[in-house]
Order: C-alpha cells, then sequence, then structure tokens
C-alpha cells in the first residue's frame, strides 16, 4: 500500500510538473501561444462539462439550462484570459491564475490543520469552513504580491478575498456536477488529477469576472515610470 500510494504521489507530481510546463511556456510567450492552448484547453473541458451534463440525474430543462451555461462560461474565462494576457500583460495573467492557486493551496492546508464544521458535506465532504476561510486569505495574499507587482489598478487588492470565495464556489458547483453524474473525475485525460475540468473549475468563473471588469476598463496597470 505503501509502494502504491508513493507511486500515485509519483505519478500526480509528474503530471503537475508536465502542465505547468506548458501552461507557463505558453503564458509566458502570449499571442499564438497562448491562444492555442486556451482554445485547445476550452474544447476539452467541454467535452467533460457536456459528458458530465449528460450523465447528471436532472431533468431536460435543467439539462438543457447547463448546456448553455458551459460554453458561456468555458468561452467567457477564455475571452478574459485572453485580453488580460495581450492587453495588460504577463504579469496580470499571473495575478488571474496566482489567486485560484493560491485558494486551492490554502484551502487544503486551513482544513487539514484546523478541521471543523463541513462547508457542503452532501455536495463535497471534505471541504470545511475553514478549509474556505484559509482558501480566501491565502487569495487575498496573492492578490497584494502580484497585483502589486503587476502594477494592477482600478480595483482594490483585497479583491482576492471574494476571488477565493468565487473560486471554491466554481470548485463547489463541479463538485455538485460530478455527484448528480455518479462520477469521481470529469474525466481521465491527466494521470493522477482526473479531468482537465478538474483542474480549472475555479479559474472559470474568476477569469470571466476579471476579464470582464479588465475589457470594461474597471481593472488597469501602472503605466512604467
Amino acid at each position: 500500500m505503501a509502494a502504491a500510494g508513493k507511486s500515485d504521489l509519483m505519478v500526480r507530481a509528474g503530471s503537475a510538473l508536465i502542465m505547468f510546463a506548458i501552461a507557463g511556456t505558453a503564458l509566458w510567450f502570449g499571442g499564438l501561444a497562448f491562444g492555442l492552448l486556451l482554445l485547445v484547453g476550452g474544447a476539452l473541458v467541454l467535452v467533460e462539462w457536456f459528458a458530465l451534463v449528460r450523465a447528471m440525474s436532472l431533468g431536460s430543462g435543467a439539462k438543457a439550462a447547463l448546456s448553455i451555461l458551459g460554453p458561456i462560461l468555458v468561452f467567457g474565462a477564455m475571452a478574459g484570459l485572453w485580453f488580460i494576457r495581450d492587453q495588460l500583460g504577463v504579469t496580470a495573467a499571473l495575478w488571474v491564475f496566482g489567486m485560484v492557486w493560491a485558494t486551492d493551496i490554502g484551502a487544503y492546508f486551513a482544513g487539514r490543520a484546523f478541521g471543523g464544521v463541513r462547508l457542503a458535506p452532501r455536495i463535497s465532504p471534505s471541504k470545511t469552513w475553514s478549509g474556505l476561510i484559509g482558501g480566501m486569505i491565502a487569495a487575498l495574499i496573492a492578490s497584494a504580491t502580484i497585483g502589486d507587482r503587476a502594477g494592477i489598478v482600478g480595483v482594490p487588492l483585497w479583491i482576492g478575498l471574494f476571488m477565493g470565495l468565487l473560486a471554491q464556489l466554481g470548485d463547489l458547483a463541479q463538485s455538485w456536477m460530478k455527484r448528480r453524474a455518479g462520477v469521481k473525475d470529469s474525466g481521465k485525460l491527466i494521470p493522477g488529477h482526473g479531468g482537465l475540468f478538474d483542474r480549472v473549475d475555479g479559474v472559470l468563473p474568476v477569469a470571466l469576472l476579471l476579464g470582464a471588469l479588465a475589457f470594461a476598463g474597471h481593472i488597469a496597470v501602472r503605466a512604467a515610470a
């Protein structure tokens, strides 16, 4: 059992490194490379989304609504990320991703350290209120540090608190979809991690909202001195 656990950890770590290398390279170069990453990633997420919807124990009306919501959410997030990377720069894009990654890390460690009352036991039994708060605080720290480095203006950097909440709501929504579909993961694309949707469920709503704010002119970066 110990050997199997170690092997699974190595698979997860290896997959994470490969994903980080691909995404990081595309984000750094921007332009066509980042656009292709968004297009391919978005298409794969939608494949997993529609597969979940088909498997969910819901009425036809609810399934139709989710089938409309999926493309809106995914294409909106793709457009938001593209606009921020193209118009505001790579550090601003890292600000978006950094808040979500920090949320995941903060929620995990706070939940493990403090435990306590379950957040939504019928949807995701492992999530706790302490994890929710820890994730929000971690997102606040990431927003303050990366956002300051990026020169983000137009919104207060404590917006990270709300982004930490929004990312975890995205995670919970996807957990609800998987529970209604009777599956553990959204797919089997990434060894040790499940589907791509499993990895970006928190990114989607955050990127959609921040991209919309940036497009509307409410998020900008300071001009170089």
